[in-house]
């Protein structure tokens, strides 16, 4: 907790001033026009840590995600393992319709499961992760759900609670179908929610190679065995989809999150995953502006032991931004002032807003970074009387 002593003039105006100089050469990142292009028809890339849009090629288009949407039948899955309802250890079923649908016998990207065997849920993630099974995610559907169109029902409404307003699915494989649609932005958002909510069966993403029925399949994701800092996490590829890719990447300690679909092959794919993630890392760079407690400016109190109050963050303060943006932001710090007395260390008294002209601003908490207590009757009188005459 900041002590309430008051804060010296000279050392305010410096401290205000540094403050003020800081902000004034760094730009904040929202959605920035760039002259860099990528030959898939939809694009976005994003920051992990915050799920700021750093870059993005029709981003909110509706488009056919192909088995990138298995990710959502994952996330269903991870979601029941972290509830308690489903364990690693249980098996499911692969019924007529998960064998003859989605295994050897479709044609279709498979873990090849035998027609009434009883598969680990373990191993089934794996299945759909590595190799794509559309029989592994059929097993998943109708033991979470009974079928698979109710478990797509439940994909869509569940997608909906954790934000994807552009994504509706049909089946739990990605199989074409009209109705089954994503966003490149819902995509990344949703790789996003799996990385921070589910850390424990991330692993599975990394995994190169898998084995089942005796057969061997390497993992789908080129970018995995072109660049070391990628581990995760899903392809997909339908005639109307054309190639795809959803990847995340960690360098230091940045993380980014890149979603490409559209494009002409796998050749493409490859190539456009590493290069696009490559130009992210070179063009953008966290910046940490605040620790938490830092005191950003001070506020007047009215009737107050102390006659003004340090405004502070409650958390860091890092934006992630391309050089070329800090010459454009601005920042302000708003709050209703005087502020009363009593004030309490923690409370919410003030904004600040840092914001990029055509850009959403952002927001950012600041409270009382001590206690100010309320002067007696006499001293209340006394602070009322120059307020009405000096104002102040």
């Amino acid at each position: 907790m900041l002590s309430p002593m008051p804060i010296p003039s000279t050392i305010r105006s410096i401290a205000q001033a540094l403050t003020l100089a800081i902000f004034l050469i760094v730009g904040v990142m929202a959605r920035p026009a760039f002259a860099f292009d990528t030959s898939a028809q939809f694009a976005i890339l994003i920051d992990a840590d915050t799920g700021a849009v750093l870059w993005e090629k029709d981003g909110e288009a509706p488009m056919h995600p192909a088995s990138m949407s298995k990710l959502m039948t994952l996330t269903m899955l991870f979601e029941a393992l972290k509830a308690g309802t489903v364990k690693l250890t249980d098996e499911f079923p692969i019924s007529e319709h998960a064998w003859r649908t989605g295994g050897a016998a479709s044609g279709s990207s498979t873990m090849f499961a035998q027609l009434g065997s009883r598969i680990p849920v373990n191993t089934l993630i794996q299945g759909v992760i590595v190799q794509s099974g559309n029989d592994a995610c059929i097993a998943i559907a109708e033991a979470l759900k009974g079928s698979e169109p109710e478990f797509a029902d439940a994909m869509t409404a569940r997608a909906r609670e954790i934000g994807l307003t552009n994504s509706h699915f049909t089946n739990a494989t990605g199989w074409p179908d009209p109705g089954q649609m994503m966003s490149a932005h819902d995509l990344a958002l949703l790789a996003r929610h799996i990385i921070k909510d589910f850390p424990e069966y991330y692993h599975y993403f990394a995994e190169k190679e898998f084995t089942w029925n005796g057969i061997t399949q390497h993992n789908r994701n080129p970018a995995l065995f072109l660049d070391p800092t990628v581990d995760g996490l899903k392809t997909g590829h339908t005639e109307a989809s054309g190639y795809g890719l959803v990847v995340s990447a960690k360098r230091g300690d940045e993380r980014l999150i890149l979603v490409l679909n559209g494009m002409p092959s796998m050749k493409a794919r490859a190539e456009e995953g590493v290069r696009v993630l490559d130009w992210g890392f070179r063009a953008f760079k966290t910046y940490k502006l605040y620790a938490a407690g830092a005191v950003v400016d001070n506020a007047p109190v009215f009737q107050g032991t102390y006659g003004q109050i340090p405004l502070v963050t409650t958390t860091d303060v890092s934006l992630i931004m391309t050089p070329d943006q800090r010459k454009n932001m601005k920042v302000a710090v708003s709050y209703n002032g005087p502020i009363p007395a009593p004030v309490k260390a923690g409370q919410r008294v003030g904004t600040l807003t840092i914001t990029v002209p055509d850009k959403s601003p952002q927001e950012i908490p600041l409270v009382a970074g001590a206690d100010v207590e309320q002067l007696g009757i006499f001293g209340r009188g006394a602070a009322a009387l120059r307020h009405m005459i000096f104002g102040s």
